[in-house]
């Protein structure tokens, strides 16, 4: 029986202050016992239909992805961004993921293979698996028996074979072509394609005309010829790079015959090419254009384009511009493109922040390996991830990632099948790997998540009932 002295204090205390809240005793119970009245909460997954990744960490579900099954209810555009630094598994993670897209009969997959070792690029191995011969292109052994590409192949059309040489030059260059160097590289193209009709036109053509213009071409702008030669000279200085230069033998020669691109796998082995140096991204643009021309159909197809070190493309504003409208074009013949960086900083903090800036919008599919702090703070600003995401960034462990699909935003173990693990864990691969082979590694990784868990389950706001 409660002491009178305590109810009649209570019944005052109601009075003047309202109702006092009842207070409840602590419970003491186990985990087993607890978890079957505080449900757990994880947020909501994207089904079920696609291709499998691994599991979520915080749920054990399954985590399935496919942008193609995504767009147009989930995702508004198809384009993925994978981010983080070396080690912590997005090479496993592109070979798995194009290796299970390919069981589809109606995908197909583009790969800009800029890494490598041993003289053969980072794909060679999964080529090699499904009967794939790599296009390697390689400055020291293009005139004998390398791959070319032309720039002016009549599978381009001529508005894009001019815009193609422009991008060329600029990147080249550093800056934008002026009037009058567009003027001279307009009228030599013009004349060029005009005048040889027995064969591709390639870019020796292109040098020679800018070298000696045609007296017609002044008399169009009431102009000397002497002017017109001038204003060509620089233009063709650069173009000639490709012709007698160190990248000669790539593009100075018509497009190789044989190259299939129906092939359910293109690899374009860059592993080669100096990625430090201008080629690599003038090669991006000479790709881009002539895959955007000669490969992308309105068949139906899904199509895969994925390139690694893509920041030589997002860091030239030329090359970026060209890929925004590849990007926007590809979009509406199914096209999902996939850009592999290891800083985002080496991106929006570069010469084209601003081309890099409407890629990245168009990106919304965003993976983040592990980053140091200072790194993982900048991404989640620029990217726009909740709090709790970024916090746990620097703490993932090989082959976890946080995927941040439209505002889906999750912690997901990538998972490789035995069949895959040959093929993935090369040389290479052992810097890349998407997952510890090693148990006492697999452990620290099981107690990191758990750890991720925990915090999770310390924040409401990163849960959806």
């Amino acid at each position: 029986m409660r002491d009178p002295l305590s109810v009649l204090t209570e019944a005052f205390t109601s009075f003047v202050l309202g109702k006092v809240e009842t207070t409840r005793l602590p419970v003491r119970t186990s985990t087993g016992q607890a978890q079957a009245v505080y449900l757990p909460t994880a947020a909501p997954g994207l089904g079920d239909s696609g291709v499998i990744i691994g599991r979520e960490v915080y749920s054990g579900k399954g985590y399935v992805y496919d942008p193609f099954q995504l767009y147009g209810q989930q995702l508004p555009a198809p384009h993925w961004l994978v981010l983080g630094e070396s080690g912590n598994g997005k090479s496993a993670l592109e070979k798995t993921y194009v290796l299970r897209q390919l069981r589809f009969r109606d995908r197909q997959v583009v790969v800009l293979d800029a890494q490598g070792e041993d003289g053969v690029g980072e794909w060679n191995l999964i080529a090699q698996e499904l009967g794939i011969t790599p296009i390697r292109l390689d400055p020291m052994v293009a005139n004998d028996s390398g791959i070319r590409l032309n720039p002016l192949d009549p599978a381009i059309t001529t508005t894009g074979q001019l815009a193609l040489l422009r991008t060329i030059i600029e990147v080249a260059m550093g800056h934008g072509l002026d009037e009058r160097s567009g003027f001279a590289l307009k009228v030599a193209h013009a004349h060029v394609n005009e005048h040889i009709t027995d064969r591709q036109p390639i870019l020796t053509d292109i040098v020679e005309r800018l070298r000696h213009p045609e007296a017609e071409s002044a008399e169009a702008m009431n102009v000397d010829i002497d002017d017109v030669r001038a204003w060509g000279l620089d233009v063709a200085l650069v173009l000639d790079r490709l012709v007698d230069g160190d990248l000669r033998g790539m593009f100075d020669g018509p497009t190789t015959v044989g190259i299939d691109l129906d092939a359910p796998l293109i690899v374009f082995d860059l592993s080669h090419i100096d990625r430090n140096s201008i080629a690599m991204p003038i090669l991006m643009a000479i790709v881009g254009v002539w895959l955007e021309h000669t490969w992308i159909r309105p068949d139906r197809k899904k199509r895969i384009f994925l390139v690694e070190e893509a920041w030589h493309i997002i860091n030239s504003p030329f090359v970026a511009q060209l890929f925004q409208r590849l990007l926007k074009f590809g979009r509406r013949l199914g096209l999902s493109f996939v850009a592999v960086v290891h800083h985002l900083s080496d991106v929006v903090d570069g010469a084209a922040a601003k081309e890099a800036a409407a890629i990245l919008k168009m990106a919304s599919t965003r993976t983040v390996y592990a980053q140091k702090a200072d790194e993982a703070r900048n991404t989640g600003r620029v990217l726009g991830l909740p709090r709790w995401a970024v916090e746990i960034i620097p703490t993932l462990t090989p082959g976890i990632a946080v995927w941040d699909v439209n505002g889906n935003v999750q912690v997901v173990k990538h998972l490789i099948t035995e069949r895959e693990r040959p093929l993935v864990y090369t040389d290479r691969a052992m810097t890349e790997s998407s997952g510890p082979a090693d148990p006492e590694l697999e452990w620290e990784t099981e107690q990191r998540a758990l750890m991720m868990e925990r915090q999770l389950d310390d924040n409401p706001r990163s849960t959806v009932a």
